[in-house]
């Protein structure tokens, strides 16, 4: 039971891994700002485009949110399980990964959700020894809240557009053609426009967490009620959470259609989609088809942490000035391919290197952090230590 849970949700984190960088090589390509304002597309890289941006992009970080709720919540019970106190740990992995998103997002990519992760544990510690029924509720108290403030829709003034593609331009250029340097220089000193006002910066500091929560608060209710455990007795929830993808799409592809609902269906679809995405796969699991492919899918996400920040490592060096410098020149079905090629090579890695070693060198570091000790973090397969 425990084995076809973790295989499970390690092959969802693996999965998830997949759709993130889908989504994340508009950014690569085009810019945090750049992705939403693409013209004069072909018709084939418009098509490609409307397709990461309902069936990918913010739907499968919130798949991650999930999984990382759920993780949470099972990595206590493993420290509680030894009679050791949780509270410190938590501690030390929350600051462990803000410390590593600081580092990812300053020196190489400012797209980094380490860092925002890292300060959500803090806000969830509250949660942690909530019932499950607690936890979705609350989940789906603020899922309506921070849907509902979605509604609406402001159009730029003459103004703000001028200087948003002001940015856009002079960003496009520093990556295309920058330095590492130069790019560093531009991503700590050059704010998009409204950035710079800091009352903006403090109320996004103030409400971000609560758009995060209600996802990370359902993985921690599923955690607690041993979901993906007995997964064949589970299956009428799976139905049930499956409906969610037709409804999470149409609102995805509605929000592209309705101006003043165009928020508000694009923020609910994206979160509803990403749960009907997870009921879908565990409907799915044991199916053939899904069994070829789990394994590869279960060692990325078993290495999900050093598997991210290298998306983040090869994708700079390619599309940046300071690498090949390919920036905007593949198109988006171009990276889409280039994506799958990607990933496809971080599968064929991930299953190499598991055969080897314990976990990947970040998810030693980490946990190591966590458990504050080094002992056995990386050993090869078999060797005996004193953990």
């Amino acid at each position: 039971m425990t084995t076809n849970r973790v295989t499970f949700i390690d092959t969802m984190r693996g999965f998830s891994l997949f759709g993130i960088l889908m989504a994340n090589l508009l950014i690569f390509q085009f810019g945090m700002y750049g992705k939403d304002e693409l013209q004069h597309l072909s018709i084939i890289d418009n098509g490609a485009l409307y397709f990461v941006k309902i069936f990918i992009e913010g739907s499968f970080m919130p798949i991650f949110t999930i999984l990382f709720g759920f993780s949470l919540i099972k990595m206590i019970e493993s420290i509680r399980k030894r009679k050791n106190k949780s509270r410190w740990s938590i501690l030390r992995r929350a600051t462990g990964l803000i410390a590593l998103g600081w580092l990812h997002s300053t020196l190489f990519w400012e797209g980094d959700i380490l860092l925002s992760y890292g300060c959500m544990t803090l806000f969830l510690l509250p949660f942690i020894n909530r019932k499950p029924k607690t936890l979705f509720i609350w989940a789906g108290i603020l899922f309506v809240l921070t849907t509902a403030l979605t509604f609406g829709h402001m159009d730029p003034t003459k103004k703000e557009q001028k200087e948003l593609e002001s940015y856009i331009e002079q960003a496009d250029n520093v990556y295309a053609n920058g330095s590492y340097l130069d790019i560093y220089d531009f991503r700590a000193n050059t704010l998009p426009p409204g950035m710079d006002d800091p009352s903006y910066i403090f109320i996004i500091l103030i409400f971000a967490p609560i758009f995060y929560a209600p996802l990370f608060l359902l993985g921690m209710g599923f955690a607690k009620k041993q979901a993906f455990v007995n997964m064949e007795d589970e299956k009428k929830w799976y139905k049930l959470g499956a409906l969610l993808v037709p409804i999470g799409l149409a609102c995805k592809s509605f929000s592209y259609i309705e101006n003043n609902f165009s928020n508000l269906l694009a923020m609910g679809g994206s979160q509803l989609l990403a749960i009907g995405y997870v009921c879908l796969a565990a409907l799915l699991f044991k199916s053939r088809p899904v069994q070829l492919l789990s394994p590869a899918f279960e060692s990325v996400g078993k290495l999900s942490l050093t598997n991210y920040l290298m998306q983040t490592i090869i994708c700079t060096t390619i599309f940046y000035g300071y690498g090949l410098g390919l920036y905007s020149k593949l198109g988006v079905l171009g990276g889409i391919v280039f994506g799958i090629i990607v990933y496809s090579l971080q599968c064929a890695f991930s299953i190499a290197y598991l055969k080897k070693f314990k976990r990947g060198p970040f998810e030693a570091v980490l946990r190591a952090w966590t458990n504050w000790s080094w002992n056995g973090q990386i050993k090869k397969k078999g060797q005996v230590t004193h953990e």
